[in-house]
């Protein structure tokens, strides 16, 4: 049978098609398209869970503490409670004589409990440090300083300054051969922290962890905190510490214990921004930052800054808080964000010198900077020019213009 007219057509195309893709250098199969469309950059969404959460306040976190269920008994661990405590106390004290180091996990805090380890116990045999790794601006040279502080220490030479040469003095001071030397129980509180994750910190600590004379209790509570060691650094053996007899090895001889205690983490969090979703800061300098992006101010917060300023500025708080009010309560009740409901400054201008509290822009820009060195009052630039609002929800906002008593 003879070929048609539109199956010459057709082989014609594919003819084409063939030796145009000869010419190419790649010809992108259907399994290469597959993953190039794969490997697209994926658009995300806008709408985060901080923005769509309110934060809590210190009273509300407070209050939620405290409230349990009707017929419901707190959760308390065994291991809290005597005589499982007395035992689990003498249990540590053999194993850091046999020349392990402890490293404690489990959910609950386990900082009261090793803090009455150290007092009770340890405190009796030799020097104590407490180290609360949890503060977010501590730093190595802290903890070395407060080592350094058991006497006889600072009097040995320095080799050098850095946190390096205090570990070296550190660990001399404890290998002078001495009849009556004690030992050094070094507790430290989430050890998992941020300035011990660097490998200079990290090589520093484990100078001293594999010391005989030095014993390490320590906490973690990050899920992926045993990565932070390899294999080799956490089983090291204390009466393996020298090679030669001279060079000192590195490690921390971890032994680990399950500590889930269900203790709340009052005190660790007391540190963090509780107002805010975003949970823990690790310094000041975010602290600020985020004060100038919009966190949450407590009320309490609010009202000992209103109470320092004059009146005039807390005639302008007012002033600017009863907009702020007004527009919120016009507005679109599922908006949480409250730059929505922020203030243009060319409407409150003229507004504050209506009520003689600013005559001039360089008055009005004086009484806004104590609100704004404190995050009481956050800006932003918008289209139509500068706009002002007050970081705090409407009940809250409410109850700080009624403790000012302005009619």
């Amino acid at each position: 049978m003879a070929p048609s007219d539109s199956d010459e057509s057709a082989f014609s195309d594919a003819s084409e098609r063939g030796v145009n893709d000869d010419k190419r250098v790649i010809v992108q199969t259907t399994f290469d398209a597959y993953f190039a469309l794969s490997a697209a950059k994926a658009s995300t969404s806008s709408n985060i869970f901080s923005s769509l959460i309110q934060p809590l306040s210190a009273e509300e976190y407070a209050e939620s503490n405290i409230l349990d269920p009707p017929g419901t008994k707190p959760l308390r661990s065994s291991i809290l409670v005597e005589p499982a405590r007395s035992t689990l106390f003498s249990r540590w004290l053999c194993e850091l004589a046999e020349g392990f180091n402890l490293l404690c996990y489990g959910f609950g805090s386990k900082r009261q409990l090793l803090n009455d380890f150290a007092s009770q116990r340890c405190s009796k045999l030799g020097h104590v440090v407490v180290v609360n790794g949890f503060q977010p601006d501590l730093t190595v040279k802290d903890m070395f300083n407060a080592i350094e502080n058991i006497p006889g220490i600072s009097a040995l030479s320095l080799s050098s300054t850095t946190a390096e040469g205090q570990a070296r003095r550190i660990y001399d001071f404890f290998s002078q051969p001495a009849r009556k030397r004690r030992h050094l129980y070094l507790i430290i509180h989430n050890i998992d922290a941020f300035f011990v994750r660097t490998p200079k910190v990290k090589a520093c600590l484990s100078l001293l962890a594999l010391h005989p004379s030095i014993h390490v209790v320590a906490s973690i509570d990050h899920l992926n905190s045993p990565l932070l060691w390899s294999s080799s650094e956490a089983c090291a053996r204390k009466d393996q510490a020298t090679a030669d007899g001279k060079t000192p090895l590195r490690g921390y001889a971890w032994l680990w214990h399950d500590l889930t205690t269900l203790a709340p983490y009052d005190f660790e969090l007391s540190f963090a921004d509780r107002t805010s979703i975003t949970g823990a800061l690790t310094s000041r300098k975010q602290r600020a930052d985020v004060a100038t992006v919009g966190a949450a101010i407590s009320e309490t917060a609010a009202k000992h800054v209103l109470a320092a300023v004059n009146d005039r500025a807390q005639k302008l708080f007012n002033l600017m808080g009863q907009r702020q009010l007004a527009a919120i309560d016009v507005g679109d009740p599922n908006v949480d964000g409250l730059r929505e409901f922020s203030v243009p400054y060319d409407v409150l201008f003229p507004l504050a010198r209506e009520n003689f509290l600013a005559v001039n822009d360089t008055a009005m820009r004086a009484l806004l900077g104590e609100f704004r060195d404190h995050g009481l009052v956050l800006s932003a630039q918008a289209s139509g020019g500068e706009v002002l609002w007050i970081p705090l929800r409407k009940e809250r906002l409410s109850n700080v213009l009624k403790s000012l008593n302005i009619s």
